[in-house]
């Protein structure tokens, strides 16, 4: 008489594959539950491949921003960045913003395409030394 075996795909004893139901049961509610918090019934998750893309708006004072701060403008790199700290370091601070101009590499294309990322500028008078 030989002794009956087990199938193979009883690997778990009783307790232990009620144990692990539990466990799926529970994450699965914890899942529902977190997509509820998140606004599930109400649409208001969002889909990261149709959400709108988010602009950052910054400013940067000229007068103040050392060379990697300026590399963040359009078409500033760190030549030009470094250019823009000596001209201020030697010439004194820029009394208003054409006065990039006096930069090797700045012209008037650039000025006016960097120009939306520049801190206003006070008045002419109102800058030391001039």
């Amino acid at each position: 008489m030989s002794t009956p075996s087990r199938p193979p795909h009883w690997f778990l004893r009783g307790a232990d594959q009620f144990a692990v139901a539990a466990l799926v049961v529970l994450a699965l509610a914890a899942s529902i539950g977190w997509w509820i918090a998140q606004g599930g019934f109400q649409g208001r998750l969002i889909e990261i491949d149709r959400a709108e893309p988010l602009t950052v708006q910054f400013e940067v004072d000229i007068n103040k921003a050392d060379w990697p701060e300026l590399t963040m403008l359009p078409g500033i790199g760190e030549t030009l960045a470094r250019r823009i700290v000596a001209s201020r370091r030697a010439e004194g601070p820029f009394a208003d913003h054409a006065d990039l101009r006096r930069v090797k590499g700045i012209g008037p294309k650039t000025l006016e395409r960097i120009r939306p990322y520049l801190r206003p500028m006070p008045g002419a008078e109102n800058v030391a030394g001039k």
